[in-house]
């Protein structure tokens, strides 16, 4: 019984690319995953699967808190042509980190913390761009949402070019959490939005800062925006309105090095 059990976790497992993202396939291997510690970054369930072992299946995704999302069978089928019955999971190709650690970290080291807040970010080229100039900039971590945001994948590990392995990332249940952790570790949570009438170059910097980008089509939230500290927006003087938010975020980062470098 045992060795049958090995088999099948082995032909389950299909690498995508060298970039150590991994693609998982059976309800038996997706299991294994989980209980032997694999960081799943998604799952992607039959609508209507049936079973003892899919519940058993669906529990445990639920107590782990991984993300899922019922999808056709044709999506499935899409994503391989193995017998995947009904389950395809990815496993993340970095370790994600914890968010009150690496706070306390960082405030320890007696660096001025900054910190990114990606709030429902999607496009993963985006991210991996983001995640480029965080690096470059000297950006302490990102943080962004288990549910609802761009995945970690091979296209974002690309589009860092790498960097993505030089810069601590961390997930939480919801970005509200991280907001209220930062500013009760005397952190200033910044709203980058245009839904203000202060400029970036009036945002003090110097302090401790966390900056919140929002996502491509919507921006922060409301109810993020509620919680900032401060909202800042950059100038616009020409014809068109809107950067792209990778762009955006750079140029906010590289304010944020003036300042401190000024200082």
């Amino acid at each position: 019984m045992h060795r049958r059990r090995v088999l099948i976790i082995f032909v389950a497992m299909e690498d995508i690319k060298s970039s150590g993202e991994t693609q998982l396939f059976g309800i038996r291997a997706v299991l294994e995953a989980i209980h032997s510690g694999k960081i799943i970054d998604k799952v992607f369930l039959q609508k209507g699967l049936q079973g003892s072992l899919s519940r058993e299946l669906q529990k445990t995704l639920k107590e782990h808190r991984i993300n899922t999302a019922e999808v056709p069978v044709e999506k499935l089928n899409r994503l391989t042509r193995k017998n995947h019955q009904g389950v395809v999971a990815f496993t993340s190709p970095v370790a994600f980190h914890d968010l009150e650690e690496l706070v306390i970290t960082t405030v320890e080291s007696g660096q001025t913390p900054l910190f990114l807040l990606l709030d429902q970010l999607s496009d993963v080229r985006n991210f991996g761009a983001i995640i480029r100039t965080a690096a470059c900039v000297g950006v302490h971590g990102i943080i962004i949402q288990k549910k609802g945001g761009a995945p970690v994948s091979a296209d974002t590990i690309k589009t860092s070019a790498g960097a993505i392995f030089s810069i601590p990332i961390c997930k939480v249940d919801h970005i509200k959490d991280a907001i209220y952790y930062m500013q009760a570790s005397g952190i200033q949570v910044v709203a980058a939005t245009e839904k203000t009438d202060s400029l970036l170059y009036e945002t003090d910097f110097q302090k401790p800062t966390a900056i919140i980008m929002g996502s491509e089509g919507k921006g922060v939230s409301p109810a993020i925006l509620k919680l900032a500290d401060a909202k800042a927006k950059l100038p616009m003087v020409g014809k068109i309105s809107s950067l792209n938010v990778s762009v955006a975020c750079g140029a906010i980062l590289y304010e944020v090095v003036r300042q401190r470098f000024d200082s």
